[in-house]
């Protein structure tokens, strides 16, 4: 089993690389989410491979030998660090907090906080539209609501080794002498209390992992590279729920291009419209409008149509909608509109060059012209 073909990363990833692999393969995976058989076994593998590839010396030690460390250093250790770990706790430490820590001075720990993103486009930003985005969280187990014993079995029992408070005391050697710390149970976790018979559904912990849609209402005038704050709608946790983060990206407008508030139409406007005026349509987001060429228009010239660009996200007012004009040549011209532009040209006194078919120009270069 190589460890980083399971979370299928190269052996040159980055920290973030592979941490960021290992959330995609653990949602995935998690028993809560994946029926399907074996799924537990590989969310356990995966689990596995990140407890070493996650910490440097325990993959320094892997690509040496092949193996993770035992506790004495040696190739075939327990990844898990002992026996009685849960792979789990990888997972709820990386997406719902450490479950160490709670109780004591602190108080019970806080849900960590989710981070996703979502594409919205410019219709939904200039309205400020509610969007739904979908996250998936830890949240309270509702087969125990949260207690992690089975309703009706056994209750939970008071640490023999904490008498319940969560944390034991330990000494510590400095250099000011020994002094007395406190430290998270060994026995409990620092939970104070052992599950005598754990909840069927969620094997003890409280939580499970919910796909949830959480509605988001977008401020008008959003632009990319923003995020959203959802308070509360991060992974639950002992002390409370954390928070959702979602970042905007702007999708591709088929004919509009944004520049902070103001929205960009290229008009490609040929070169008769250009010198004799008319019309043309502009797509806007209230749809099509038809606005006047002025005869003479130059190539880059601007048009603006006021108050139809974006919401000022920091400030007040709208944006505009700029036209800018693009006069196009042709590459090719049928004879009648190039003798209408030769006469043109002969009538304002610039030269007109003769034209040669394909033959003449064959001719030239037989007679060394």
């Amino acid at each position: 089993m190589d460890y980083y073909e399971l979370l299928e990363v190269t052996r040159s990833a980055s920290g973030d690389e592979i941490k960021s692999s290992y959330r995609k393969l653990a949602l995935k995976f998690h028993p809560d989410r994946n029926k399907e058989e074996g799924a537990a076994h590989q969310f356990a593998r995966i689990n596995e491979a990140y407890a070493v590839l996650s910490d440097a010396d325990k993959r320094a030690h892997y690509d040496r030998f092949g193996s993770a460390p035992s506790a004495s250093g040696m190739p075939g250790g327990d990844p898990f660090g002992g026996a009685g770990f849960d792979p789990m706790d990888i997972f709820e430490q990386l997406f719902g907090g450490a479950v160490g820590g709670r109780g004591g001075r602190r108080g019970p720990a806080r849900g960590d906080d989710i981070e996703t993103e979502i594409t919205v486009t410019l219709e939904q930003a200039r309205v400020g539209a509610e969007v739904p985005v979908q996250v998936d969280r830890l949240s309270e187990c509702e087969h125990c609501h949260g207690q992690k014993s089975e309703p009706g079995g056994k209750p939970p029992k008071t640490c023999p080794t904490c008498k319940g408070a969560g944390q034991v005391q330990a000494q510590a050697r400095t250099i000011f002498g020994n002094i007395m710390t406190q430290q998270p149970c060994p026995t409990c976790r620092g939970e104070g209390q052992l599950i005598e018979e754990p909840c069927k559904v969620c094997r003890g912990r409280g939580r499970t992992l919910k796909s949830e849609v959480v509605k988001v209402a977008l401020p008008k005038g959003i632009d990319e590279g923003y995020r959203i704050r959802v308070a509360g709608m991060g992974h639950e946790g002992p002390g409370g729920a954390g928070d959702l983060y979602v970042h905007i990206e702007m999708a591709k407008h088929s004919d509009l291009q944004r520049e902070a508030e103001h929205l960009i139409f290229p008009a490609k406007i040929s070169f008769p419209r250009a010198a004799l005026g008319g019309q043309i349509t502009v797509p806007t987001l209230d749809g099509p409008q038809t606005v006047d060429v002025k005869p003479g228009t130059q190539h880059g010239e601007l048009h603006r149509l006021r108050g139809q660009g974006m919401p000022r996200l920091q400030g007040s007012g709208t944006g505009d909608l700029v036209v800018v004009y693009e006069v196009v040549v042709p590459k090719t011209i049928a004879p009648e509109a190039r003798e209408a532009l030769a006469a043109y040209a002969r009538a304002t006194g610039e030269e007109v060059p003769e034209q040669h078919g394909f033959f003449d120009k064959i001719g030239k270069i037989f007679r060394g012209d």
